[in-house]
């Protein structure tokens, strides 16, 4: 494992998952250090978003148990989850289309609160100054008054994570943060989430192909190769590895 100074915020021992003759997760012992921004690659297939699933409540493993924060979550559900500190984006946006951007962040902000009531309106019971402030930390003031529906999809991969953020989270795991998004945005968009992030103090953990989007912004690199991790470390270190870079890069 990378040896860094931070505190272990996740680990998991032994973590195996198995459908019949197939296992998608093989015995992963892993520690994510508080302080860390680590890369997840591999091929399609290789178990990572399995291994997310798995951690974030939505698969229960065969064996092997997930501890964040020194507690077993390993049978917690997503929703448990996610109040100790552990936040999520997907690779599609889970957005709430029908709403503004403004909107969808007083949601969250009232999920955290817990102070829904139909009788209410949701921007009176919703923390003002905190949507506003992640509107300006994810740079989407301009944009608080537009449905999520109609966003371009770099501003909807913002609108996921700070949705997320509102939960106000140790731990940031974001499933191919740049998927979908114009080529020409891709900096743009992942240099505001890590800036975010930062600047939150959140560790994080996302899954990405691109590669110079994986050298510019983590710091940590783990490489999974059927369902196990192949390779763990700098990120050009890894990307240097004979292996991944036949299995996980396809050179021959």
């Amino acid at each position: 494992m990378n040896a860094t100074s931070g505190e272990p915020l996740l680990q998991t021992s032994g973590l195996t998952l198995s459908f019949g003759a197939i296992n998608a997760a093989d015995g992963i012992d892993f520690i994510l250090r508080q302080g860390e921004h680590l890369a997840v690659i591999g091929a399609n297939g290789a178990g990572k978003t399995t291994f997310i699933n798995i951690c974030t409540g939505y698969i229960k493993p065969t064996a092997g148990c997930v501890m964040f924060a020194g507690q077993d979550i390993t049978r917690k559900g997503p929703r448990q989850i996610a109040r100790l500190g552990v936040g999520r984006s997907f690779q599609l946006p889970q957005l709430f289309l029908e709403h503004t951007v403004q909107e969808c962040l007083q949601l969250a902000s009232v999920a955290r609160s817990r102070r829904i009531s139909r009788w209410i309106p949701l921007a009176r019971n919703a923390d003002g100054h905190a949507v506003a402030d992640m509107l300006e930390l994810v740079d989407l003031t301009s944009y608080r008054d537009e449905p999520a529906a109609v966003l371009p999809e770099g501003h909807r991969k913002l609108l996921d994570v700070a949705i997320a953020l509102m939960l106000e989270p140790r731990l940031m795991i974001m499933d191919e943060p740049t998927s979908g998004v114009a080529s020409e945005d891709k900096h743009a968009v992942m240099q505001t989430i890590m800036a975010a992030l930062r600047q939150r103090q959140v560790t994080s953990w996302f899954v990405e192909h691109d590669v110079d989007i994986v050298l510019a912004y983590a710091t940590r690199v783990a490489a999974w190769i059927d369902g196990r991790v192949a390779a763990d470390g700098e990120p050009q270190a890894v990307f240097n590895d004979p292996v991944v870079r036949r299995e996980v890069l396809g050179e021959r």
